[in-house]
């Protein structure tokens, strides 16, 4: 049987002024689901968030939540709730009472706000910390407040807006971790903006790679980045050596002089093609064993594997290895055909 869309957006179109910024969105988003939209600064993301959220309206298409078109449903009533970048704590307040905010504003009687509240401090890490001021609290501990403040309201959706962009490296990777895990605990859908390729790989179910006002490509993490849609994804998640060719016929390519065999079928005999393959699956081997053959021209240390340019007759290619070589010398290139990922040129989308 089909699953229901919680959410889904028809032809969402938005500009402001005369500059048009979402050019006809149609995306479903499903019950407890983590959901990433990917892009960079101006693609439509956070627009197409705060239309969901009810701080802005589209100009045309509709939005429906549960079935129902919520396009005139005040903020205040969406079953939804929203953690910002500047997370907006009350100064004035403790960690309980910033936390317990919301559940007053509702009136909610005092024995089941300590009860809620509690819940969430357990949930967030921070037992012990309910009579903390937030401004003493590290930018970590103040995201897991907002957060609590956010869920303490049990909606059906949280919208974050690149809630991580204020904290430091270590800090975003250990909440994008702990994001995850809330996420799963709680059981609701959680849709995320970020421009930052790792973080909507680490944590989404569901990535949704945008670009000026347009959807690219959606899928799971490993689709995106092994199977990237266009060279704009390709390019946009991870490092990438993206090469014109031609598709031959099905499971052979030709590029730089040479053909090879890949895994790729249905394209026209003879049809342009785009071709992508990752860093970290080409090999550098001796010249005989090589595909293709080139001499290293730089290589850098970064930590976990060493990043090899070989120059070809041809091109560069960036090449991720565990295995150093030295600058100067001839080596072969090997890739295998399944490393080998053909799309269609970008022209097209």
């Amino acid at each position: 049987m089909e699953r229901e869309a919680l959410i889904q957006f028809k032809n969402i179109v938005k500009s402001f002024d005369d500059q048009l910024v979402l050019k006809g969105i149609n995306l479903d988003i499903y019950e407890n689901e983590f959901v990433t939209l990917l892009g960079p600064s101006g693609c439509g993301k956070t627009t197409l968030l705060r239309i969901l959220g009810g701080f802005l309206e589209q100009n045309s298409g509709e939005v429906y939540f549960d079935d129902i078109e919520i396009t005139q449903v005040p903020a205040y009533k969406r079953e939804v709730n929203t953690v910002f970048q500047r997370y907006a704590l009350f100064p004035h307040m403790d960690v309980y009472d910033n936390i317990a905010f919301g559940l007053r504003i509702k009136k909610e009687n005092e024995d089941v706000v300590k009860q809620k509240v509690e819940k969430m401090l357990k949930l967030v890490g921070l037992v012990g910390f309910e009579h903390r001021s937030v401004t003493l609290l590290s930018g970590g501990q103040q995201q897991r407040v907002a957060i609590a403040r956010a869920l303490v309201n049990e909606p059906m959706v949280l919208l974050l807006d690149e809630p991580l962009g204020a904290l430091d490296l270590k800090m975003r990777k250990e909440m994008q971790r702990e994001l995850k895990e809330i996420q799963q605990n709680v059981g609701i859908t959680f849709i995320y903006v970020t421009h930052d390729q790792e973080e909507a790989l680490t944590m989404s179910d569901k990535i949704v790679v945008m670009n000026e006002g347009e959807i690219q490509q959606i899928g799971s993490p490993m689709d995106i980045y092994n199977e990237p849609e266009n060279k704009f994804v390709a390019h946009f998640i991870g490092d990438s050596n993206i090469i014109e060719g031609t598709m031959i016929k099905d499971f052979l390519v030709s590029f730089d002089d040479a053909e090879f065999e890949c895994v790729d079928q249905g394209f026209d005999e003879n049809e342009s093609v785009d071709i992508v393959i990752r860093p970290e699956d080409i090999d550098i081997v001796d010249v005989e064993k090589g595909k293709l053959t080139g001499i290293v021209e730089s290589i850098t240390f970064k930590g976990v594997h060493y990043e090899i340019v070989v120059a070809t007759p041809q091109r560069n290619f960036i090449v991720h290895t565990t295995d150093n070589s030295e600058e100067g010398k001839e080596v072969g290139i090997h890739f295998y055909p399944e490393d080998i990922h053909v799309m269609y040129p970008m022209e097209m989308y």
